[in-house]
């Protein structure tokens, strides 16, 4: 129920270009060849890095769409698509958000959001959760969506790539530069850096690339938690919620392309480090032991 692994995969896209651009261009050679400029350098770092997660930030709901094949819900066909909209229309209201697209895409149970800003978001839901839950179970889901853009989730996320990338891009440009003069020697005079600089700043962006998509992850799963609580806040209960991650449990949660596999409602999995969602029993444990919102609302009608 997020929207975050096709955001990462655009990001590493566009930091790729980028970093590709500026050695073509010839920015790696003016920032070592009178020695590494550090200031520049981080400078240069911070550009791309936070260039590269705002570009997939502003692509993220294109791709979203484009990824999973989704239809926007333009006009209700049906009276499921009518509920569907009509739901999402109530949660956002309670919110206080602007009215968020809505979409659906064939698949087996999962969901997501995503969206540049509050008023440009995107809320999907695939085919396979509408028919394997009842209407409460898929309003307490809409509202775990929702309560992602309530919660700015986004762009908090992309702030945090922003930072990652540019530590990214400034350590591996900067240890490359020492690899390449240790192996070049003192007596060996260039114009600018060799191919030892090419070779290990390349093999290092990539470790540390993996490396901090270890971080991202961790602050991925840490707002499905607060999104989860969201939900329970909107529905004006938290057993809707409770129910709805129970029976994600007993389903097999439907595998969203790779890119976007972060951003569904369902998550976990082996690599604990690199799973963008806390495993379900700990949803549920944290639901089941916080303070039941102290002013309970009526929930969207689930008939």
């Amino acid at each position: 129920m997020k929207r975050v692994a096709l955001f990462l995969l655009t990001n590493l896209a566009v930091i790729a270009v980028l970093s590709i651009s500026a050695r073509i261009l010839g920015v790696d050679r003016f920032l070592t060849a009178n020695g590494l400029n550090m200031g520049m350098l981080l400078a240069f770092s911070a550009l791309i890095g936070f260039g590269g997660a705002f570009i997939s930030l502003l692509m993220s709901r294109t791709m979203a769409k484009w990824s999973t094949r989704a239809r926007v819900i333009e006009r209700p066909g049906n009276e499921d698509e009518a509920w569907l909209v009509d739901t999402v229309r109530q949660l956002s209201k309670k919110a206080g958000l602007p009215m968020p697209e809505v979409a659906i895409y064939d698949g087996a149970p999962n969901a997501f959001a995503t969206g540049a800003s509050k008023s440009k978001s995107l809320v999907a839901v695939s085919t396979g959760l509408l028919q394997s839950m009842d209407r409460k179970q898929v309003a307490a889901v809409l509202a775990h969506e929702v309560a992602h853009v309530e919660n700015g989730d986004m762009v908090t996320l992309t702030l945090i790539q922003g930072v990652v990338n540019t530590f990214v891009i400034f350590l591996s440009r900067a240890l490359g530069y020492l690899v390449d003069n240790f192996f070049r020697g003192d007596n060996e005079e260039s114009a600018g850096p060799g191919i030892g600089y090419w070779i290990s700043s390349i093999a290092f962006e990539i470790v540390f690339g993996i490396l901090a998509s270890i971080v991202v992850m961790y602050f991925s799963r840490k707002r499905e938690f607060r999104a989860d609580a969201g939900a329970a806040k909107l529905m004006g209960d938290r057993r809707p919620m409770i129910d709805a991650l129970r029976a994600l449990g007993g389903l097999q949660a439907g595998q969203l392309p790779k890119e976007m596999a972060a951003s569904g409602i369902a998550g976990g999995g082996m690599m604990a480090l690199f799973s963008s969602h806390p495993p379900l029993e700990s949803r549920i444990a944290a639901l089941e032991s916080a303070t039941p919102p102290s002013t309970p609302t009526p929930s969207p009608q689930a008939s």
